[in-house]
């Protein structure tokens, strides 16, 4: 299938979220040096202790759609607050951005059982501004996994593996494989991202590309390994950018 290399970093934070360190444009400074296509700018939602206030979200729209030959793509990385999949942002922003992405985390939502933690996660794939789910494979919140990646591969949303969660959330490389070869099997997009929180560590994905080359992911799976592909994606998606004649 020939090396896999990836071509966008579409899970990246600010200083805007609290505990990050990085500003955009340092950011991309590192991802024109790595050779990186694009960069999404995927600050944590509100309800995240330290996270922006969502105006910040409604005003992404005055950063330049390119700097450095690299595409900034606007987006969040939303918080899901309960069972039903609620996101702690309000529609008339989710709408106007070009990936959004949504996660459990502990501060926004307490690690609960297999079925409802599964529950959540599938009720907002159900929502039709997310785009995907980030680090499923967070050892913290126990899911039905076949479940997960069935309802990811019908609805054509992304499911990450995340490069960060090798080194923050302990126990998630046996998760992850296991996410990682159903999504081989059922065909589901992934995207390979770092979550980095400093510009160095931008477009840093190797042990996430790792597994999934070993889980018999395909390139073609992969949306952030060809800029064709991504846009592709978010064109699929209603994104309003992409969607230009």
């Amino acid at each position: 299938m020939g090396e896999i290399k990836i071509v966008a970093d579409l899970h990246v934070h600010t200083v805007s979220s609290g505990h990050a360190y990085s500003t955009v444009m340092e950011i991309v400074k590192v991802a024109a040096q790595k050779g990186l296509k694009a960069v999404a700018i995927t600050d944590h939602g509100p309800a995240m202790p330290g996270g922006p206030h969502r105006y910040h979200f409604g005003n992404l729209h005055v950063l330049p759609e390119k700097e450095k030959n690299v595409e900034i793509l606007r987006g969040v990385e939303a918080n899901i607050i309960d069972k039903e999949g609620s996101l702690d942002m309000p529609v008339q922003y989710l709408r106007r951005l070009d990936i959004v992405w949504a996660g459990l985390h502990i501060p926004c939502f307490q690690p609960s059982t297999r079925s409802t933690n599964t529950a959540a996660l599938l009720n907002a794939l159900d929502n039709p501004y997310v785009d995907g789910i980030v680090h499923p494979g967070n050892p913290d919140f126990p899911i039905d996994e076949p479940a997960l990646v069935r309802a990811a591969a019908e609805k054509g949303k992304l499911l990450e593996i995340n490069n960060s969660s090798f080194l923050v959330r302990r126990g998630s490389r046996t998760i992850c494989r296991k996410i990682a070869a159903l999504a081989s099997r059922y065909q589901a997009p992934v995207a390979l991202n770092s979550d980095a929180h400093f510009a160095n560590d931008v477009g840093c994905v190797e042990e996430s590309l790792e597994i999934a080359v070993e889980s018999g992911i395909t390139a073609a799976q992969i949306v952030n390994s060809n800029i064709d592909i991504l846009r592709d994606f978010l064109q699929k998606r209603g994104k309003k950018r992409f969607l230009r004649g």
